[in-house]
């Protein structure tokens, strides 16, 4: 059985035929001339270079891409001396370099709270699975009389701990209310 290659990405002829369809070999133009670009941006990232891509569509537009600037890039080819720096472009660069310094001291202070949140998270898993239960989580099913004798004496003791908290902070606020009532009138 033969296989079929796909339409996709395809080795290309040295003797490649124009595309005919004005269409397709717009779209092909396109996806070729981004593809360039994406290339020399990489190269310079990577290296440090400086590049300037010029480009014409079957159409006759130009399409140009360069760093530091395609200003820069051509009269350094042409007139063998770079274009005079106004100070903009140093600028820049300073400004890139800053912000680049303050992404980096931001991703560095992330992965370090990241990093004790994860201590953080083993530890209180750790916790969690060596916590004792309150007694009031008990499974009721599993006690004996005594224990729920035990148990209903506790619910009462802290119900009325509850309650005379409760009336204690209900006489602090009727105090305080009466309080300033009388201010109120003087």
């Amino acid at each position: 059985m033969e296989k079929k290659q796909a339409e996709g990405r395809k080795k290309i002829d040295k003797m490649k035929r124009v595309i005919a369809d004005k269409e397709d070999r717009q779209i092909t133009f396109s996806k070729r001339r981004s593809g360039i670009y994406r290339k020399a941006v990489e190269l310079s990232t990577l290296c440090g270079a400086e590049f300037g891509v010029l480009i014409f569509s079957p159409t006759g537009k130009a399409f140009s891409m360069g760093h530091p600037s395609m200003e820069a890039i051509t009269n350094k080819t042409l007139y063998e001396n770079p274009p005079k720096n106004d100070g903009t472009l140093n600028l820049v660069e300073a400004y890139s370099r800053l912000r680049l310094n303050q992404l980096h001291q931001k991703y560095t202070e992330l992965l370090s709270k990241m990093e004790v949140a994860k201590k953080r998270e083993k530890i209180l898993g750790k916790k969690v699975k060596n916590r004792r239960k309150g007694w009031w989580e008990e499974c009721i099913s599993e006690l004996g009389m005594d224990e729920l004798e035990q148990m209903a004496t506790k619910i009462q003791m802290l119900y009325k701990n509850v309650e005379g908290r409760v009336n204690e902070l209900r006489n602090i606020r009727a105090s305080s209310s009466s309080l300033t009532e009388v201010e109120q009138k003087y």
